[in-house]
């Protein structure tokens, strides 16, 4: 298939790219490169630089079998501060997109979503069918888009697939994670080791858990991209599928720190701070759903593994 990667020179964007690559797929990644880089894209893709809205119809008059749709904005804390910039970048454009891909008849989508849509949920690991409650913005937007994408599919047909996930870690090679505003747990335990930061904090460890630290839901990219890539090939006209993604167990922030301290060598001194506010104790994603529809089975979903491969990327940059 042809199929337009939006975002493809990000984190998650580039790796997707990279295994569809691997699979025979032609791909093109459309990235403004505010927070991706150039030299993330794949070998045989072809970069457009610009931002995806402005682009949208112009590109997709080439002729796409599907989009793979992963530009968005994702900053809790922004999002809440500026929700303009959110409801703008993440609903607003993303209606340009299907609007496009309808012009074109381009007819299969996969969109990057979000268990954050979920906020704070009554069972864990959480299933699809559990209430959408977002406590943000960024959610809130999310959860926007899979409502758009539900009436799109329903009303023309669409094949739509939403893939719900928390944490992505972990590296594929050169493909890794590098952002200017790092926010993610893995990322800034090894930034101790890496002697850019002190020490980590540990937002309380009086937590309802085993070590009294929060437990939250850790996938390795690779096994993200293969989602993906199971998802674009088995989306069904007229059906917006949606699925959880997650290691169904697991890991806390003293269990990740220790596969830091393991994986480095450095001893990582660790502080504890207060809890904060809205910090659920466990937040875990099901796959069930996507296990037995789609096939897929996560290959790398041991703290150790994610963390060794996160460690290797950090080395060699």
């Amino acid at each position: 298939m042809k199929l337009l990667v939006t975002g493809g020179a990000g984190y998650v964007g580039s790796n997707c790219s990279a295994r569809l690559v691997e699979a025979g797929h032609e791909v093109v990644v459309v990235d403004d490169l505010s927070t991706g880089h150039a030299d993330a894209v794949p070998e045989g893709c072809r970069l457009i630089q610009a931002d995806f809205a402005d682009v949208a119809s112009t590109v997709l008059g080439e002729g796409f079998d599907g989009v793979l749709h992963f530009a968005a904005k994702s900053l809790v804390g922004e999002s809440m501060q500026d929700p303009a910039k959110y409801w703008h970048g993440n609903v607003v454009t993303t209606l340009r997109l299907l609007d496009a891909m309808r012009e074109h008849g381009t007819s299969r989508l996969v969109f990057s979503s979000t268990a954050a849509v979920y906020g704070e949920p009554d069972d864990v690991p959480i299933p699809e069918t559990a209430p959408t409650r977002p406590t943000n913005t960024y959610g809130a937007t999310k959860l926007a888009v899979d409502h758009m994408i539900t009436s799109y599919a329903a009303a023309h047909g669409l094949a739509a697939v939403s893939l719900r996930y928390f944490n992505v870690a972990g590296a594929q090679g050169r493909y890794g994670e590098r952002h200017a505003t790092e926010t993610h747990l893995i990322p800034l335990v090894l930034q101790v080791a890496t002697g850019q930061r002190e020490q980590i904090q540990v937002f309380g460890d009086d937590w309802p858990t085993e070590d009294g630290t929060c437990i939250r839901d850790y996938i390795h990219v690779t096994d993200l991209a293969d989602a993906h890539l199971l998802a674009i090939e088995n989306a069904t006209a007229g059906k917006h599928a949606i699925y959880n993604l997650g290691n169904g167990t697991g890991f806390s922030v003293l269990q990740v720190i220790e596969a830091c301290r393991e994986a480095t060598g450095h001893e990582i001194p660790a502080k504890v701070a207060p809890r904060r506010a809205g910090d659920p104790a466990v937040l875990v994603a099901s796959s069930e759903r996507a296990r037995t529809e789609l096939g897929w089975k996560p290959e790398r979903a041991d703290i150790a593994t994610i963390v060794q491969d996160a460690w290797a990327f950090t080395q060699s940059r």
